[in-house]
């Protein structure tokens, strides 16, 4: 699968869990070319304010892959990260973080805070952003 192809089954993630009444996120954890792990928000469902989708995706990968060190692992995930979620990216260490829309209101990334630019980020992951942006904002929008 291709970074678009990816960035896919995120989209679908996020559209599944605006169907359950979340807010349409979704973030799929990928190692050699393989899906590790998938999720979508799940704050309302869950009654947890820390289950943004990258927040499930990186518990469950880790689960998977028996170490909480993501290395060689690529996040991608339909709207930019979070404060939180930006820092739990980096602790995982994640190596390349795909996003689909950019948040100038909660962002992390290219907005706001821009946690991987501060001198106390320990991991800064190659970012790439805009990627599935359109159908990602669509969501969001819808």
């Amino acid at each position: 699968m291709t970074a678009p192809s990816f960035m896919d089954l995120a989209l679908a993630a996020a559209e599944t869990a605006g169907k359950s009444g979340e807010v349409p996120i979704g973030c799929v954890i990928v190692r050699n070319g393989e899906v590790v792990a998938s999720a979508g928000n799940r704050t309302l469902t869950d009654r947890d304010p820390t289950a943004h989708a990258e927040i499930l995706a990186l518990r469950a990968a880790a689960r998977t892959i028996g170490t909480e060190r993501l290395t060689g692992c690529d996040l991608y995930v339909t709207l930019e990260p979070c404060t939180m979620c930006a820092a739990a990216i980096s602790f995982a260490r994640i190596r390349r973080l795909y996003y689909g829309t950019a948040d100038p209101k909660g962002g992390a990334v290219d907005s706001g805070v821009r946690f991987f630019a501060a001198p106390t980020c320990h991991h800064r992951p190659e970012v790439y952003p805009s990627v599935g942006e359109s159908q990602a904002a669509t969501l969001l929008r819808d």
